[in-house]
């Protein structure tokens, strides 16, 4: 089934964030016909600052393992009455990748992705924003918080502080360590071989988490084969892609992109 013959779209959030950040994405995919989905991850399907006050005893949370999250996103896109296009951020793009690689979706868009197992991320600044969560030398039984400055560094930059201070409270949630580890695993890895789904991997200009030369390995990392890969960089972009206020220009490019295959 192509791409555009499907009206069916399944949002995957990336890490440290609630899924409400892909309201506005929904609303505006379902102006245009489609049916959406946005499924919170396990143990995270309620409002962000709920979700903050339930720390330290989250504990279900802390033990949530990236296998674990890739299936739940799997088995939640096989029950749905027709193959989806697939539209992930972050670490949801890495999810994007490895749903693609399985042949469950029709065409994948991956939003500043976090790479499969193989592609190693050198930049200084992925370094800086993102050890904290890999919780080294913490327990593994607690679930890791976004600080207001590592937010303000790794997804907010070049906002003003009363948007970094709003969007925080809006979206950040506590993280599992064990997920963040995970995609450092095997179970992280995508055969870039294998042919594929249309795939879109796109990049921010000011993305410090995930800098945009990152995804661009990322996509370098697959093969030729016939398969369509396609990347874009767009400029003044961060972290906070999916509420920036040229969010839709980001949509829109990615449902023309989508028409077209």
């Amino acid at each position: 089934m192509k791409a555009n013959n499907t009206k069916t779209v399944v949002f995957v959030t990336g890490a440290f964030v609630s899924h409400n950040g892909w309201d506005q994405w929904k609303s505006y995919f379902e102006s245009k016909g489609y049916t959406t989905y946005a499924p919170a991850w396990p143990y995270k399907d309620a409002p962000a600052a709920e979700l903050r006050d339930r720390q330290p005893n989250d504990t279900a949370l802390a033990g949530l393992t990236f296998k674990e999250l890739v299936d739940h996103y799997a088995n939640f896109i096989k029950a749905l009455p027709e193959k989806p296009i697939i539209i992930g951020h972050s670490l949801g793009g890495l999810i994007t990748q490895i749903l693609i690689n399985r042949d469950l979706g029709v065409a994948g868009a991956a939003i500043h992705p976090v790479p499969p197992q193989g592609v190693i991320p050198y930049e200084f600044s992925f370094l800086k924003a993102g050890y904290k969560v890999f919780g080294l030398f913490t327990s593994l039984k607690k679930t890791y918080l976004m600080s207001l400055a590592d937010w303000q560094y790794a997804f907010t930059n070049g906002m003003t502080l009363e948007e970094q201070m709003k969007t925080w409270e809006e979206n950040v949630i506590p993280e599992s360590k064990t997920v963040a580890r995970g995609g450092i695993t095997s179970a992280a890895r995508v055969d870039f071989k294998k042919a594929h789904a249309p795939l879109l991997i796109t990049s921010g200009e000011f993305d410090n988490i995930i800098p945009a030369s990152l995804n661009l390995r990322n996509f370098k990392a697959y093969k030729q084969n016939g398969s369509v890969t396609d990347y874009k960089e767009f400029p003044g972009r961060n972290h906070f892609v999916l509420g920036q206020p040229t969010w839709k220009e980001d949509a829109d490019y990615i449902l023309d992109w989508i028409s077209k295959h």
